[in-house]
C-alpha cells in the first residue's frame, strides 16, 4: 500500500492524498489501517473522525481534507453543505462520450444488492457535471477520460451516474465496468479541490497528478 502524502498543511487545515485501498474513516471499529487511524497517530485531535470532513470510497484515490480545530471543522463543513467548494475527479469510462453536460438523477441504496446504490426516484438529489479530457482506443472500442465536477456527495455517485448512462468506469466490477487484471479498483481519482480557508478566507486551489497504477492502465490504450 502506498503511503499517505501531505499536500497542504497549516494550523487549521490538512489536505492529504489518500491511496487506493485505504478506508477513509473508521466506521468498523475492528478495521485497521484507515486514514483516520493514520491521522490519529500523526495529527491527533479531539474532533469527530479526527477532523475528516468528507470521505472517498476505499477504492478511490485522491485528496481528502481534515480540520485541525473546531472553528475550521465547522467552516469546512459549512462549505460542503452549501456546495461552495469544488471537488474534481478523473475517471476512465468505457464508451465514446461525445458531449459534456450534467447528470441530475437521485440516488438511493439498492433494494436488491447489499452495499450497492442506484438511480431511484425515491433517492436523494445527486448532481454530477462531466467533460471529456481525452479519447482512447483499444481493440476497436473507444474509451473516454473524463473530468468530473462533483456537485453533491452521495455514496458511489460518480460510479452510479456514469453506469446509468451506460458509461461504466473501467475496473468497476460492481457497476458493470470492464475488468482489467492489473487494475483492482475503479479508475477514479480525486485530483482537485478548491476551497476558502475557514479562518483566513484565502482561496486554496490544490491539484495532484494521476497515480502510477492508473497511468499504467492508460499505457495499454491508444490515444485518439
Amino acid at each position: 500500500m502506498e503511503e499517505v502524502k501531505i499536500i497542504f498543511e497549516d494550523k487549521e487545515v490538512l489536505v492529504v492524498e489518500k491511496p487506493a485501498f485505504m478506508t477513509t474513516t473508521k466506521e468498523k471499529k475492528e478495521e485497521k489501517g484507515t486514514l483516520e487511524d493514520f491521522l490519529r497517530e500523526f495529527r491527533p485531535n479531539d474532533l469527530p473522525r479526527n477532523g475528516i470532513v468528507h470521505r472517498l470510497d476505499k477504492g478511490t484515490s485522491g485528496l481528502v481534507m481534515m480540520a485541525k480545530t473546531e472553528e475550521s471543522f465547522l467552516g469546512l463543513k459549512k462549505q460542503f453543505k452549501e456546495r461552495t467548494l469544488i471537488k474534481q475527479y478523473y475517471c476512465l469510462v468505457g464508451g465514446d462520450v461525445s458531449f459534456e453536460g450534467e447528470i441530475n438523477m437521485p440516488i438511493d441504496r439498492s433494494k436488491y444488492v447489499f452495499a450497492k446504490f442506484g438511480v431511484s426516484v425515491d433517492g436523494k438529489k445527486a448532481l454530477t457535471e462531466f467533460r471529456v479530457i481525452k479519447k482512447y482506443k483499444k481493440e476497436e472500442k473507444i474509451y473516454s477520460l473524463l473530468s468530473i465536477n462533483l456537485k453533491t456527495g452521495r455514496t458511489h455517485q460518480i460510479r452510479v451516474h456514469l453506469s446509468y448512462l451506460r458509461w461504466p468506469l473501467v475496473g468497476d466490477r460492481v457497476y458493470g465496468g470492464e475488468v482489467i487484471d492489473d487494475l483492482k479498483r475503479p479508475f477514479l481519482h480525486a485530483f482537485k479541490i478548491v476551497f476558502e480557508h475557514p479562518t483566513s478566507g484565502q482561496k486554496i486551489n490544490l491539484e495532484i497528478d494521476i497515480p502510477n497504477d492508473l497511468k499504467e492502465v492508460l499505457k495499454n490504450y491508444e490515444e485518439q
